[in-house]
């Protein structure tokens, strides 16, 4: 089928435009919206949730460490995701049930990053207080 050419082909280009983008697949899944729902963030580039338990995760080849992680329920839609600990003894600062913050974690396309297979958020505040601060000393956890 060609291209229509002439004065007033403007609304039939318009419209073929429009019917033949849907054959890129990253117009399409921005379109029907695909990786929002598939997101347990749903789109948000940060959420909250309660701390369920914690996890070490081995680390992928060369490496070899133990990863710490927690195991998170988000308050927005009760989904549950794993979010990593950064920061050297950071571990101690969360407890279960307590309230984190958690964000991507940095990897291409909204992947997990480096090392740690299938995890793809990381916990920056735990009960309103940066764990930055915590690992640091310059800032203590509130009693509850």
């Amino acid at each position: 089928m060609k291209s229509p050419k002439g004065e007033y082909a403007g609304r039939s280009l318009k419209e073929k435009r429009q019917r033949l983008r849907w054959s890129d697949k990253y117009y399409k899944r921005r379109m029907l919206m695909l990786d929002q729902k598939a997101d347990p963030l749903e789109g948000a580039p940060q959420a909250r949730g309660r701390v369920l338990e914690k996890i070490g995760i081995e680390s992928k080849q060369p490496n070899s460490a133990i990863r710490k992680c927690v195991r998170i329920q988000l308050i927005k839609n009760g989904k549950q995701i794993t979010a990593f600990l950064p920061g050297d003894g950071a571990l101690n600062y969360v407890d279960e049930h307590d309230e984190v913050h958690v964000q991507g974690i940095g990897g291409s396309m909204g992947r997990s990053m480096g090392d740690i297979p299938g995890v793809r958020w990381m916990v920056f505040k735990v009960n309103n207080v940066s764990l930055n601060e915590l690992v640091y000393g310059r800032k203590e956890k509130p009693r509850r």
